[in-house]
């Protein structure tokens, strides 16, 4: 016996329901993009921020390897959110290496580890580009009324700009 599926839950791909959330596809598909550039941000300066977590060396050794595990481990927790929003707004988040690397504004960690005010420099402009990408998709969820969106991306700007700040306190002569 054929399987039949009512032309109400057809709309994705795979048969999977249509999202009639208050938000149009294309207001959907732009939040998701930019929600896909953040959490690929997000990601690259977790990885970033853990790699000199590993190999910070020096006299400020022991403040540094502790703020940096701060860091990263508010990093880590913030990627499941941004996930799970673009999967509430009916698309796939990236997952991989290879997507990550595409969507990203943020450059790779060195290959060899550099010196521990440098890395403090790297981390600054780390936060600093996620938090450019926050703003810019910004307007796109307010003006789509995305509220849950404009949230999460207060939130993280607020983070973002707090962090940079300290970091940039520590370059401070």
């Amino acid at each position: 016996m054929a399987k039949t599926t009512s032309p109400k839950t057809l709309g994705n791909k795979g048969g999977a329901p249509r999202i009639n959330i208050g938000i149009g596809d294309k207001d959907r598909a732009a939040i998701a993009t930019g929600l896909s550039r953040l959490l690929a941000d997000t990601y690259t300066l977790y990885l970033t921020t853990h790699n000199f977590h590993w190999n910070v060396t020096g006299p400020m050794f022991n403040t540094l390897h502790t703020m940096f595990m701060g860091q990263y481990t508010e990093l880590w927790n913030a990627v499941d959110p941004v996930a799970e929003r673009i999967r509430s707004l009916g698309h796939h988040a990236p997952g991989s290496y290879a997507e990550f690397g595409r969507l990203t504004s943020l450059a790779d960690a060195p290959s060899t580890p550099p010196k521990a005010m440098e890395m403090v420099r790297i981390l600054v402009e780390g936060h600093e580009a996620v938090a450019r990408t926050a703003r810019e998709l910004f307007p796109v969820a307010d003006k789509a009324g995305d509220e849950p969106t404009a949230d999460l991306l207060t939130q993280r700007l607020t983070v973002h700009e707090q962090t940079a700040w300290m970091l940039r306190s520590l370059l401070e002569e």
